[in-house]
């Protein structure tokens, strides 16, 4: 990532909405539009999507304070809740005092599956055995990935899946930075037939899984606990409330819920201001929270001396290239903001404010509660 200045900008809420156009063209986005208008003419919406009748708006905001892996950063978001850019612009200013957020990403390998139904005995041999030429097979489908380095990494047969005649091959594919549905279903579609000749049965589904469990984005903070201290409250005291809630959370799905959706508040505006499938990374980090058989916090809080220790873990099937992040003139000005150049860049920088917002929520929670700030900015909304 590029750093462009401070991402500590005092008072920015205080601003009116053309000084704070102006602090974000200084940093190299905006300057020409789309920030000061709707961001999407009707031509391009007509271009994006069938039957366009016209253009949606979202209130677009900037989050402050964000340090990610020693870069400093304002973050785009797209909401229409009035807390959430707040929320993750003070707890961003919070986790600063620690150092802000380590964060990192896997490889962007995506997955996808290929059924077939009626598989005979020794199916998963012979997938096996012909591996090679069936990942040469789905990768002359993507010329233009495998030129730039990417292209299948492996094959991995699941036999009796849900049902014994039932096999499922894995076709897992480095993406590069693109999230990769459009070109792993086309590889999978082109392999599926020789797959199921050589199983012995008949194609199924093919198609890419949001589980992506093999490109995970994780995050860490150490908040100092003096940072935690407000009003009627001390660190330590908040401290204490954020790592019961987290383990509330760990015990109760209905609880570990509601967790999981402030997380998503800001993992979501930022991937819908950057033209991502915000839609495909909640399914898939839903479906990670439950994999231990119950649904579970996906970010835990634990006391640690003199720190609040945070971290958080999920799928994070994103891109900067490809789809509606070029397409869209609105996401294309975020990614320039962000100063992103990889995929796995951006994903650290949407784990880093699901962190946050997460951190806002808990410590609302153990402290004033939660409807102090948000029913604040609520009742601003409504006069």
């Amino acid at each position: 990532m590029k750093g462009k200045g401070s991402s500590r900008v005092p008072g920015l809420h205080r601003l009116g909405i053309d000084e704070r156009r102006r602090i974000v063209a200084e940093r190299g986005a905006g300057r020409d539009g789309p920030f000061p208008g709707p961001g999407l003419s009707d031509q391009d919406a007509d271009s994006m999507i069938e039957n366009a009748v016209g253009v949606f708006g979202v209130p677009l905001g900037i989050a402050a304070n964000l340090v990610v892996n020693g870069v400093e950063l304002l973050v785009p978001l797209a909401i229409e809740e009035p807390s959430v850019v707040a929320a993750v612009t003070n707890a961003a200013r919070i986790a600063r005092v620690g150092g802000g957020f380590e964060a990192r990403a896997d490889a962007s390998l995506t997955i996808a599956q290929i059924e077939v139904l009626g598989a005979a005995p020794g199916a998963v041999a012979r997938i096996d055995d012909a591996a090679e030429e069936l990942l040469r097979a789905a990768d002359a489908t993507q010329p233009e990935l495998i030129a730039l380095g990417g292209g299948s990494r492996r094959l991995e047969p699941r036999a009796a899946v849900g049902a014994p005649d039932r096999l499922v091959v894995h076709l897992v594919v480095d993406c590069l930075d693109a999230m990769g549905a459009n070109m792993v279903n086309a590889m999978a579609e082109a392999i599926s037939g020789r797959v199921a000749e050589l199983a012995g049965g008949r194609p199924g589904l093919r198609i890419l899984t949001n589980l992506a469990d093999q490109r995970l984005a994780h995050a860490s903070c150490r908040v100092p606990l003096e940072a935690l201290a407000r009003e009627g409250h001390s660190g330590e005291s908040v401290a204490k409330g954020v790592a019961a809630a987290c383990r509330f959370a760990e015990g109760d799905p209905y609880r570990a819920a509601t967790h999981n959706k402030g997380i998503f508040n800001a993992i979501d505006a930022l991937l819908l201001a950057t033209g991502n499938d915000w839609r495909a990374v909640e399914a898939g980090g839903h479906a990670f929270a439950s994999r231990s058989g119950s649904y579970g916090p996906l970010a835990t809080w634990r006391a640690d001396g003199e720190t609040l220790l945070g971290e958080i873990e999920l799928p994070m099937s994103v891109g900067i290239v490809g789809g509606a992040c070029r397409a869209h003139p609105t996401a294309r000005r975020c990614i320039e903001l962000l100063g992103v150049e990889s995929a796995a860049e951006l994903a650290c920088v949407a784990i880093s404010v699901g962190l946050a917002a997460n951190l806002a929520a808990l410590a609302a929670l153990a402290s004033e509660g939660i409807q102090a700030g948000h029913m604040r900015l609520h009742r601003r909304r409504l006069e």
